[in-house]
């Protein structure tokens, strides 16, 4: 992250590389019985490929092109997708925000879980908040806005943070 000036105001904005994106595969109608583009993102080594609906704007592309930055041109918000950051195995109080009772005064409740239901069935039920794995989930956020494109680089500014690692890899849906 890092910040950029816009206005008389500082704005905080995660920086996205966006790698080299062509064609693989147009899906029509009469072949796959709905219209589709897949896309293949190539990092390095790494490959990615992400299949989305044929709109309008990409109605022109044919296999082997080249997929720009110039697909941004007018969009003010994106929704963005990836996987948080793992944080291992965490007690209740971390992984669920819970308060715990008092610190003081002979207190033997501290950050304990507290009642987790009656005896019957002698188990724990699903869902219920308890200490376990926290992070590595998938996490969505929507209307996020583009505050910059440097079509020279391929990088994007969006505003505030984005879910992940440094180096993730996040999809951008508009």
């Amino acid at each position: 992250m890092t910040r950029i000036i816009k206005g008389d105001a500082m704005v905080a904005v995660t920086l996205i590389k966006i790698p080299e994106t062509k064609v693989v595969q147009i899906k029509t109608i009469d072949t796959d019985g709905y219209e589709a583009i897949v896309l293949e993102a190539t990092d390095g080594k790494l490959s990615h490929m992400k299949e989305v609906p044929l709109t309008g704007s990409m109605a022109e592309l044919k296999v082997g092109d080249t997929v720009s930055l110039d697909v941004l041109d007018g969009i003010g918000m994106v929704t963005v997708s990836g996987i948080s950051k793992g944080k291992g195995f965490a007690g209740a109080m971390k992984r669920h925000n819970f308060a715990g009772g008092p610190a003081g005064h002979g207190s033997k409740f501290h950050r304990a879980l507290g009642s987790i239901g009656c005896r019957k069935p002698r188990r724990t039920k699903p869902g219920q908040k308890m200490h376990g794995h926290m992070g590595l989930d998938k996490v969505t956020l929507k209307k996020i806005q583009v505050e910059l494109v440097n079509k020279n680089i391929n990088v994007i500014a969006l505003h505030g943070p984005v879910p992940g690692a440094r180096n993730s890899l996040v999809v951008l849906d508009f």
